[in-house]
This record gives C-alpha cells, structure tokens and sequence, in this order.
C-alpha cells in the first residue's frame, strides 16, 4: 500500500486483539459509534464477545480480511509486534499505552505507518480527561502566568496479572501507571530535558506495593513532580494534580470530587482501572477522536510522535533508577527507528 489511505465513509470495521481488563473501556466506545468489531485473543475472546454482542476470529489470519481498523489491547511487549502486522497489512492502528515497551520499537512503529499510508493513535486517554483538558486550556491561557512547578499523583491498587511486575515485559509502573503523567507533564508544560527518578517496591513478585518518584527538569525551567502508587487491594482508583506558575495555581483531586467519583466507581474493590461507560467515559470520547481522524483524515488529540516521546521519557526514568542518577532525554529524531526483522515477522 502506497500513498495516504483515503478517508472512510462506511461503518468501521474493528479488529479488536486482546480480551484483559482494558477492552471493556474500549469496546462500548466503539459500539456507540455503530462499529462492527471482531475479536481475536488466546484468552477470554468468547467471554468478551458474548457480553457485547462481538464476532469472533479465531486467529489473526481470520481476523485481518475482515476489519479496516486494529485496535490493540494486549500486554506492552507485544505492542509493537502486532502493530507493525496490522500496518503492513493497511490497517489504520489504535494501541494501549505505551506504544510499545521502547522507544526505538515505538519510532519503527511511527516509521511504518507513515510510509504505508495508514493512521496511527496511541491511547493516552488522560488527555480526554476533562480536568487536564482544562488545565491545558488555562495555561493556555496564562492564567497561572509562567508555569513553574507541576505536581502529579496517580495511585491504585496493584494489577493482579503477573506481567505487570516483568519490567522486560512491562517497564513496570513507570511504563505502564505513570507515562499518563509524564506525557501530561510534557501535554501541559512543554518538552523535558532531564529525568530523576528513584523506586521502592516491597512484597512478593506478583501484587507488591510500588511507589515511584519522578522529577522532570524541562526546557523552560519548569520542574515537574511525578508520583505512581500501586498499593493494596483495598487502595481505591484516584489521580492528582497541582500546576503553579508564578501569578495563579490549578487544582484537582479525584478523590476530593463527587461527581468524578461517581462517574468512575472501581472496577472492583480497590480497583486497577477506572471504569467506564457511554457518552462521559473519557474512553469513549478518545475512540470518537480517533473514528473521525480516520473518516476525515484530520489530526487528532495525540499521535505516533507523541506516543514515541512518552516512551522516550519514561525510558529515562528507568534508566536514572537503575543507575541513580539524573538520565538526559533524547531529542525526538534521535532514536534509531530500525527494527529486528524477527519483530516485524512475528505473527504474520
């Protein structure tokens, strides 16, 4: 496939790959736009689409011919893998964050959809989070003058999947919990230059308790805050931010609003995910962004470079935990976008 893929105007048809706890906040935003979607996972294909009234495909080889859109929802390490087979084939692209567990994997991601021709979105759903879409407005805006200290806080219980705590799989919570922040940190303040970040993890090898701190030095001279929590079972679903300049502050605490609460009870008691539903669900708000980009072929909220630079940061801040010390961030177009050829074949 050459060229730019040309704008659809039928019903999409969506393949939709992985059947874990995140497809439950996709599939009802696909379904309000009237999409058909087909489902392939190794595991819970069935379950999934009984309780949404969803085809099956039995493998990729069924799954490809039938659908114009992939939509990926499986563990990191296998992100780029499926992505780069859906590209190769001319299918636009949206995945779960992060794009893929490096950087370089996520840039050889971005390569191949433009030169096919085909879009591609990466799910940072907190951008479609009204609160930080109103706190990037108010900047903006000026209303807090020249930004000057951003905090972030993002706590939940801990994921029950063991792969979450595989950090060759993962990246752990910083790749996984808290690149939302890190690419809000960038959304709102600007490019980051330097990262500091230091871990604690206590517990077993599945379910521990992990806490995360990561200070981002940006271009401007901004400094950001950012903390990830994943903690006991019980520890309920909350986010946080506090952005001060040097003439105004904006604040937001989930777990200080009501109406927040009410609109993302937990998945169960404590929860890993916020869920969501209908119209309000900042998921379903994030798929219609990325339907109409790939009807129209207009931008939408968040792109492949976006979902590099994300990567990119959150890589540094595993690097600086490891070595323990400040980690400088790469200029995007400085990552090496070649990919193994193994990754690219793998199932085709």
């Amino acid at each position: 496939m050459n060229g730019v893929a040309p704008p659809m105007t039928t019903p999409l048809r969506v393949g939709l790959i992985g059947a874990g706890a995140i497809s439950h906040a996709h599939v009802p935003g696909w379904l309000a736009l009237g999409a058909r979607i087909t489902v392939y996972s190794q595991a819970g294909s069935h379950e999934l689409a009984a309780r949404y009234g969803l085809e099956v495909a039995e493998s990729l080889d069924e799954l490809w011919p039938g659908v114009d859109v992939i939509d990926i929802v499986t563990p990191t390490s296998t992100h780029a893998e499926f992505a780069l087979a859906a590209i190769g084939r001319g299918k636009h692209v949206v995945c779960e964050k992060p794009l893929a567990r490096t950087a370089a994997d996520s840039a050889a991601v971005v390569e191949a959809a433009e030169r096919t021709g085909v879009r591609l979105f990466p799910a940072h759903v907190v951008r479609y989070f009204p609160e930080f879409l109103a706190a990037r407005g108010a900047i903006a805006a000026g209303r807090i003058g020249r930004p000057a200290v951003f905090r972030f806080r993002r706590q939940s219980a801990a994921p029950q999947a063991a792969w979450f705590f595989d950090d060759a799989v993962s990246g752990g919570i910083v790749m996984d919990q808290m690149i939302h922040d890190l690419d809000q940190a960038e959304w709102l303040g600007g490019p980051v230059r330097r990262v500091f970040a230091r871990l604690q993890r206590r517990g077993g090898a599945v379910a521990p308790v992990v806490a995360a701190q990561v200070v981002l030095d940006h271009e401007s001279g901004l400094i950001s805050h950012v903390h990830g929590t994943w903690g006991s079972p019980a520890l309920p679903f909350s986010y946080s931010f506090d952005l001060a300049g040097d003439t105004g502050v904006l604040r937001f605490d989930s777990a200080r609003d009501d109406t927040v609460r009410a609109v993302f009870p937990p998945v169960e008691p404590g929860g890993y995910l916020p869920e969501t539903s209908g119209a309000e669900s900042p998921y379903s708000v994030e798929i219609a962004d990325f339907a109409r980009a790939i009807r129209s072929g207009g931008p939408a909220r968040v792109d492949g470079a976006d979902g590099v630079r994300a990567v990119r940061i959150a890589e540094a801040a595993l690097e600086s935990i490891e070595r323990g010390l400040p980690v400088e961030v790469q200029p995007t177009g400085e990552v090496d976008a070649s990919t193994d050829d193994t990754l690219i074949g793998a199932r085709a």
